[in-house]
């Protein structure tokens, strides 16, 4: 009897202290904090400092070894042209080769052989020489140029950076309505975006479809000529929660 009155003696400050407690809260807030979630978006423009295009030539000839043997000689002065315009060998990269019979059209019958290859420009500067010489050398199959930007990490963090900056603008301005101040930060969501036309998957699936522009161009055949950068535009989106406290 002495034994479970002691028992019940020993426990009761332990129970005492577990209602004292406070209860864990999954969001993250404590008792006297309000959880606040917000949106925001951010943008950042930069200048595309690299040109990327496809040129290539299209032979024909009643054969398939006489078409495949022009194609060759053609691509190889496409591709001279191209490195006398300063085009590095290692940004030139074979996409296509191939050879097929027309089974239809004008050329019915007779044997096309195809080789397309990608070109990086590094200089943006140097990329409407660049298409005039590969068109001049004789290319008959052309298709960009795309205007890129070599670091885009940096130009999407900076984006990100002025959509962090927005949202919590944006919460103290609830703050201030509600006569309360921002008490931390609980968690941040990448929710992805765009840049250009390329595509900044977020964390989680992104809260809004990406916007996507094209920054290809059509160009003619005979020739390139001035190619205006302008700035490409990374439109980013993150989700903040905060906690507030009362002042």
């Amino acid at each position: 009897m002495s034994r479970k009155s002691l028992i019940l003696v020993t426990a009761l400050p332990l129970a005492l202290t577990a209602c004292g407690d406070k209860p864990y809260d999954p969001r993250g807030v404590d008792h006297d904090e309000t959880l606040l979630s917000v949106s925001a978006t951010g943008e950042s423009e930069v200048r595309p400092d690299e040109a990327f295009f496809q040129v290539g030539i299209n032979s024909w000839s009643n054969s398939a070894g006489k078409a495949s043997a022009a194609n060759t000689v053609d691509i190889e002065k496409v591709v001279a042209a191209l490195t006398a315009a300063g085009v590095p060998e290692k940004d030139i990269q074979t996409r296509t080769v191939g050879i097929q019979k027309l089974d239809w059209g004008p050329k019915k019958g007779q044997f096309q052989a195809s080789n397309v290859v990608a070109v990086t420009v590094r200089d943006i500067d140097k990329a409407g020489a660049a298409v005039t010489a590969a068109t001049e050398a004789g290319a008959n199959v052309l298709s960009g140029p795309d205007l890129r930007i070599s670091d885009s990490e940096k130009a999407a963090n900076a984006a990100y950076g002025e959509a962090f900056k927005a949202a919590k603008a944006r919460a103290q301005a609830y703050a201030d309505a509600a006569d309360m101040e921002i008490s931390r930060t609980l968690s941040i969501r990448d929710g992805g975006g765009g840049q250009g036309n390329r595509y900044i998957p977020g964390a989680p699936p992104p809260p809004v479809a990406a916007i996507q522009t094209s920054n290809d161009m059509a160009m003619p055949e005979q020739g390139g000529g001035r190619i205006m950068p302008g700035q490409t535009t990374s439109r980013v989106s993150v989700q903040v929660d905060f906690a507030l406290r009362p002042k």
